[in-house]
């Protein structure tokens, strides 16, 4: 007798819903169609499809934030502000011929994130609304990643012996060997 044949359970890679097909398989649902039929159709358990259907009040209500299609957790509108003026600082590096890179702007995020966290943290006292946690951010590699993506930005960022090179003396050099 031969082996057992074991499932693949492992070859199968978990696939996350974009936030379209979440709100279609909703619609779909209330004209009637059956909810094991839509599992079928989209490739997904029944249980998970139920889910979407638990949640469409929270699902409809999101606003997803630039270049989001997915979400796997809920992004707070600071994460969208401190993404927001991580950019114009960049910009700002970038149009003053200053280096930068990914370790330097995981930096700044971190610190835009706190400052905006404290502001938020002081307007809610004074309102005197009870004190809402923010989710940390973790400006990580994979983090830095997912932000090139959402924000288009590619070429600003200059890594290894680019980044390290003295832009200034190479001027200097370039001058002097010109005359």
């Amino acid at each position: 007798m031969g082996p057992k044949k074991v499932a693949d359970v492992m070859g199968k890679k978990r696939m996350m819903l974009s936030m379209e097909i979440k709100i279609e398989i909703i619609k779909k649902c209330k004209a009637g169609m059956q909810l094991s039929v839509l599992a079928k159709e989209y490739g997904r358990n029944p249980s998970t499809t139920g889910t979407f259907l638990k949640q469409k009040e929270a699902i409809k209500t999101e606003t997803p934030s630039k270049g989001v299609t997915v979400f796997s957790s809920k992004r707070s509108p600071v994460h969208d502000e401190m993404e927001r003026l991580l950019l114009v600082w960049i910009k700002d590096i970038e149009m003053a011929g200053d280096t930068i890179t990914e370790v330097i702007i995981c930096q700044k995020s971190s610190a835009i994130f706190s400052d905006l966290g404290h502001a938020q943290a002081e307007a809610n006292a004074g309102e005197g609304t009870s004190k809402q946690e923010l989710p940390e951010v973790k400006a990580s590699c994979g983090w830095f990643e997912k932000f090139k993506r959402r924000s288009g930005i590619h070429s600003v960022v200059r890594h290894g012996e680019a980044a390290s090179s003295d832009t200034k003396a190479t001027e200097a050099f370039v001058k002097t060997s010109m005359s």
